[in-house]
């Protein structure tokens, strides 16, 4: 529940309007922002308060004041100075813990809404670009936090206190301070269209650059076994050409911001001191060399800080569109439905297509027509066809990554639009034709996402999948660690893991796609084995291109473009003798 009200909350985030966005986010915490914003107010009394110290000291010189006041300024100087450290401390703590927990925050809720999303989404959206708004991004909003919040505050405290000051000492002169809020709102509007659009243009090149490299390195064993290295480097160079371009155009847009804003500052500052001594020299204002001092110094302060947020500005434009970017995710309305769906508590695996029809967006046919079979609890039944006769796509309506763009699903009498398909999932299990098996050890593969599996289940799943004998024999047993994506073992180690994973949940349904067809024949003997372990008593739907896989089906549906060709057991489709006798004669040479 905490993940899902967390969800909510950061989901507010809106990428029209990210400085909005990330004040509400920094306001979920307000405690933490009033303590550390009064810390930092008492740390920083030193920058505004010094120059009327320097001041006082000024003027006793001059006009011949005693040690003992001098004294007695420094001594405040240094209580000033002093108490930096423990308030600066109390600042840190707070505002950084607020920071890091807003990043944490943001990187959770994105995981969260992207388990939410559909499958279609995934399949429109390099994973390098969902890893780069998860990591790099979030890394920039929190970077932007820590590098514009102390400047922001610092300037800020630096303008009352010296607003407040020069109007207790010189009030005549706080139109002279009233000149650079203008000027300075003037120069960051006018680089702010400018600054967002290379911002942008500049996440987009970055983006496009991820999903190259995730692509060179997924095709790596094709890039190599084809001799196309130089093809791949190509295509990865022209997207660092990319990234280049759109890099220099900002860093060029950025070096005008700084130059700008501290010419511009610095003029002010030198004007202000001139205009304070001629003040004083003609006696236009009675000021004394103590407050000629004091008024140039507080005036290079307030534009020294002025400068510095001027310049922070390609921090923030960077900041600010990666909070546009993690908006895009968050508010990605392709999201699979399922709040306030009936929950299922239990299942037989019954299963009823009623005309079912499915065409996916942008394509000129169905993929799945008009498709109707009745699927009783426990029977195994076969898809086979030739490649885009729609038995992937039959798969993924059952499990609910597709939806039918007509006609119904039932399970177990229910229409299956009506059911939250999550808890549909935790009684279904899918074995596909490339087992996914991730950086961890083999108990932590077999056993994901189920906290209560104990060593005894574990090994029993690994004996009815023939993987018990191999695993035993590695070097820290179930504890070794398979290597990314199971690297270290052969393809047909990696199904049985993955069989071992379906069994140990014990599935009412039980979907295999294409389960043995990367395998060779000594393997495949060993899987089909442990695989007929796993059917047993289960709803099976499989997708297979060898017919020796399912010949023992109770029935084999023939696809042909989407449609039923024909459908029966593996003997009354060969005496039928139509397109499956045909297809087993195609691959056996007998009829």
């Amino acid at each position: 529940m905490h993940q899902k009200a967390l969800a909510r909350r950061v989901a507010l985030l809106d990428g029209s309007r990210p400085a909005r966005s990330v004040l509400k986010l920094l306001a979920r915490r307000p405690w933490r922002m009033l303590a550390a914003v009064a810390a930092f107010a008492v740390k920083e009394v030193p920058l505004w308060f010094l120059p009327v110290v320097t001041a006082a000291i000024i003027d006793l010189v001059s006009s011949g004041g005693s040690v003992g006041a001098v004294l007695g300024w420094l001594g405040v100087a240094v209580a000033l100075l002093v108490q930096n450290y423990p308030n600066h401390i109390v600042y840190t703590r707070n505002f950084m813990t607020v920071v890091r927990d807003t990043g944490a925050d943001l990187r959770n809720a994105l995981a969260a809404r992207l388990q939410s999303l559909s499958i279609g989404y995934y399949t429109r959206t390099s994973a390098s670009i969902v890893q780069n708004k998860v990591v790099r991004d979030v890394e920039n909003v929190e970077q932007m936090l820590q590098q514009m919040t102390h400047p922001l505050l610092s300037s800020t405290m630096v303008l009352v206190g010296a607003i407040t000051m020069t109007a207790v000492a010189v009030p005549q002169f706080l139109p002279v301070y009233a000149l650079t809020v203008p000027i300075a709102i003037g120069l960051r509007a006018a680089l702010r269209r400018r600054s967002r659009a290379r911002n942008e243009r500049f996440r987009r090149e970055m983006e496009g650059f991820a999903a190259r490299v995730g692509e060179m390195a997924s095709l790596m064993p094709v890039t190599r076994a084809h001799g196309l290295e130089q093809t791949a480097v190509s295509r990865v160079a022209s997207g660092a050409d990319g990234v280049r371009r759109a890099g220099l155009h900002l860093d060029m847009l950025n070096g005008h911001v700084a130059s700008i804003s501290w010419v511009t500052m610095q003029i002010l500052g030198v004007g202000c001191l001139g205009l304070a001594a001629v003040f004083a020299i003609t006696g236009f204002l009675p000021i004394s060399p103590g407050e000629v001092v004091l008024l140039s110094t507080y005036f290079a302060l307030l534009t020294q800080g002025l400068t510095n947020l001027l310049m922070l500005i390609p921090i923030g434009a960077r900041g600010m569109e990666s909070v546009r970017s993690i908006a895009e995710v968050l508010q990605e309305p392709d999201v699979e439905q399922n709040e306030g769906k009936r929950p299922v508590r239990t299942v037989e695996g019954r299963l009823e297509l009623e005309r079912v029809t499915h065409r996916y967006a942008g394509a000129d046919a169905e993929a799945v027509q008009d498709v109707s079979l009745e699927i009783e609890a426990g029977s195994t039944v076969a898809f086979v066809g030739s490649s885009g006769s729609g038995k992937s796509t039959l798969l993924n309506l059952v499990l609910g990554f597709v939806r039918p763009t007509s006609g119904r699903i039932l399970l177990d009498g229910i229409d299956m639009q009506e059911l939250d398909l999550r808890t549909v999932r935790r009684f279904t299990s899918v074995v596909p034709q490339e087992s996914v098996l991730f950086e961890g050890t083999v108990r932590e593969n077999v056993a994901y996402g189920l906290h209560d599996a104990g060593e005894e289940r574990i090994v029993a799943a690994l004996e009815d999948a023939n993987a018990w004998e191999f695993v035993r024999r590695l070097p820290d047993g179930l504890d070794t660690v398979v290597g990314e994506r199971g690297a270290r073992l052969s393809g047909g180690q990696r199904q049985r893991l993955a069989i071992a994973r379906a069994l140990v949940r014990d599935p009412r349904i039980l979907l295999l796609d294409e389960a043995t067809s990367a395998l060779d024949p000594e393997a495949e003997e060993l899987v089909k084995e442990a695989l007929g372990r796993l059917m047993r008593g289960r709803t099976t739907l499989v997708v297979a291109h060898r017919l020796s896989t399912v010949r023992q089906a109770d029935r084999i549906v023939v696809l042909d473009r989407g449609r039923i060709a024909e459908q029966g057991s593996h003997r009354e489709l060969l005496e039928a003798g139509g397109r499956y006798a045909h297809m087993h004669f195609t691959q056996t040479g007998s009829r």
